[in-house]
């Protein structure tokens, strides 16, 4: 059979970053810009899709950082982070929080979460979480970074998605 022989080279090849980069690749996802600030209040921020729900007692969100990120050292000094979700038209930011521009909070507006003041991109998200850090796991050359939801802000809007190395709408109506 075809999958068990598919199986078993699998099963005894190494897996290259390349491989695990291209598998990850065509599973889409939603976009969002994780922000926080460092000790001289100077926001950090990235384009992130490695995001997950844990627990909804207490509200609590994963993200994954890569280790030598700027923003995932200005998080563990602030203890605290926010989640902005893109909507379709926030494509522009993605691209521009995703490059290494250091002008990226002078070209896009943002005003300071109530509780941490965490940035919340407020034309780019449909929805934003301000989170504290609740705990920091070492994964490879990246970090799994716990946040327990402190507060939330939503509205109107269709998510961004990103998947087979590009930029997508929501397919259709949302599902209400």
């Amino acid at each position: 059979m075809a999958g068990d022989i598919g199986a078993a080279r699998a099963a005894t090849a190494a897996v290259t970053a390349g491989d695990h980069r291209a598998f990850m690749g065509a599973f889409p996802t939603g976009v969002s810009v994780i922000t926080s600030l460092d000790a001289d209040g100077r926001p950090h921020g990235l384009t992130c899709t490695s995001l997950a729900s844990v627990s909804l007692r207490p509200p609590t969100l994963l993200v994954c950082l890569g280790e030598r990120s700027g923003t995932l050292a200005a998080l563990r000094g602030h203890g605290a982070f926010a989640v902005n979700l893109l909507h379709l038209h926030g494509r522009a930011t993605a691209e521009l929080f995703a490059s290494p521009d250091p002008r990226r909070f002078s070209l896009t507006p943002w005003r300071p979460a109530p509780g941490t003041g965490t940035p919340w991109l407020t034309t780019a998200a449909f929805a934003t979480a301000e989170c504290e850090v609740t705990g920091i796991v070492p994964a490879g050359d990246h970090a799994l970074v716990l946040g327990r939801v402190r507060s939330l802000d939503r509205r109107p809007g269709l998510p961004l998605l990103y998947g087979l190395r590009g930029f997508s709408a929501w397919p259709g109506p949302p599902a209400l």
